[in-house]
């Protein structure tokens, strides 16, 4: 394992010094110099790898996130911030309560990130050589990221469903199947995409926003593209943190949708099952007025910055890293 960090960091300290003396960075490999060699399984991989550990990491925040958006929360479960939640749940409800539908989530982030980042690079790619001639452009990244979230979305939904009905208060699910079966049968299998306009419309957004963010901070941060850890770190959070705050009225509405909260929508005297994004907005807004749109701001920001920059950081480290052995041993290409 010595070795290869070696390997990997050697070309990226060549580029670091070729830069300082101001003379241009030497042909080295760097994955961006190579597009031929990324292939899509690459991104796949890549893409898998930083989905789950993205989720993983921060799931706990993520629990008390989804608590912190509830309209018409149990008086035990009503928080200050994070910490403080954090803190509640484990003294009262368990250490391992935090990470309640944990198991569905990576089920559902693996194959949804490798499908994300693999159609994000392909879009992206094409539309850049189109829009201006291979360099980077907005729209292109704009465009690109909104396509991979529809598929993104496609996979993730139904979990997301299911993760987030674990995670509230008092659920009454024993666990993932349980839960899969109970919603099932008793509101059928369309449940699991109840809140899929609702999620299209806030992610088409934010990653719009995220990827935009990302692609300008590393430009800015790194115009040469070389692999540098400390870029994609910071360039992911400032993605994550922007594309939170704008989208979290409509997080708000999904986490309704997907719990379908039954004190909050006995309290408008809504019978059977919330469904549609504007009569979501309707009750989101007569339950708690403006004020409703931004609960779980503050956790939904913590989560998203390191999120994102673990994603963003795993994802170009594997993305080189495979990058480089495909560039060693072609037959694993098939070439």
């Amino acid at each position: 394992m010595e070795l290869s960090s070696e390997r990997v960091l050697a070309p990226l300290e060549m580029s670091q010094t070729a830069s300082q003396v101001g003379e241009p960075a030497p042909d080295n490999g760097d994955y961006e110099s190579l597009p031929p060699h990324v292939s899509v399984t690459t991104h796949m991989t890549a893409g898998a790898v930083a989905g789950v550990l993205e989720h993983t990491v921060m799931y706990p925040v993520d629990s008390v996130k989804t608590r912190m958006q509830s309209l018409q929360p149990d008086p035990n479960a009503r928080y200050r911030g994070v910490y403080e939640a954090l803190r509640r749940i484990i003294r009262t409800e368990g250490f391992l309560r935090p990470l309640r539908g944990l198991n569905i989530t990576m089920m559902g982030a693996g194959p949804a990130h490798a499908l994300y980042f693999a159609c994000y690079e392909r879009v992206k790619h094409s539309l850049s050589d189109v829009i201006k001639n291979g360099a980077n452009s907005h729209l292109a990244n704009g465009v690109a990221g909104s396509v991979a979230t529809v598929l993104h979305d496609a996979v993730m939904n139904p979990a997301e469903v299911v993760k987030q009905r674990m995670q509230m208060y008092k659920s009454p699910y024993r666990g993932l199947w349980d839960c899969v079966r109970t919603v099932t049968r008793t509101e059928g299998a369309s449940a699991f995409y109840r809140s899929y306009s609702t999620q299209l419309t806030m992610n088409i957004p934010f990653q719009a926003v995220h990827f935009i963010t990302y692609e300008t901070m590393q430009e800015w941060l790194n115009p040469h593209r070389h692999y540098h850890p400390g870029t994609h770190i910071v360039s992911g959070a400032a993605a994550g943190a922007i594309s939170a705050v704008v989208t979290t009225p409509l997080d708000v509405c999904k986490t309704l949708l997907n719990t379908q909260e039954n004190v909050a929508l006995s309290s408008m005297n809504i019978s059977g099952h919330l469904s549609g994004m504007a009569n979501t907005f309707r009750t989101v807004y007569k339950l708690g007025g403006l004020a409703a749109f931004f609960k779980g701001v503050q956790a939904r920001v913590i989560y998203q910055m390191p999120s994102t920059a673990i994603a963003w950081s795993v994802y170009e480290f594997f993305k080189y890293f495979l990058t480089k052995q495909e560039a060693r041993h072609p037959s694993w290409n098939g070439k």
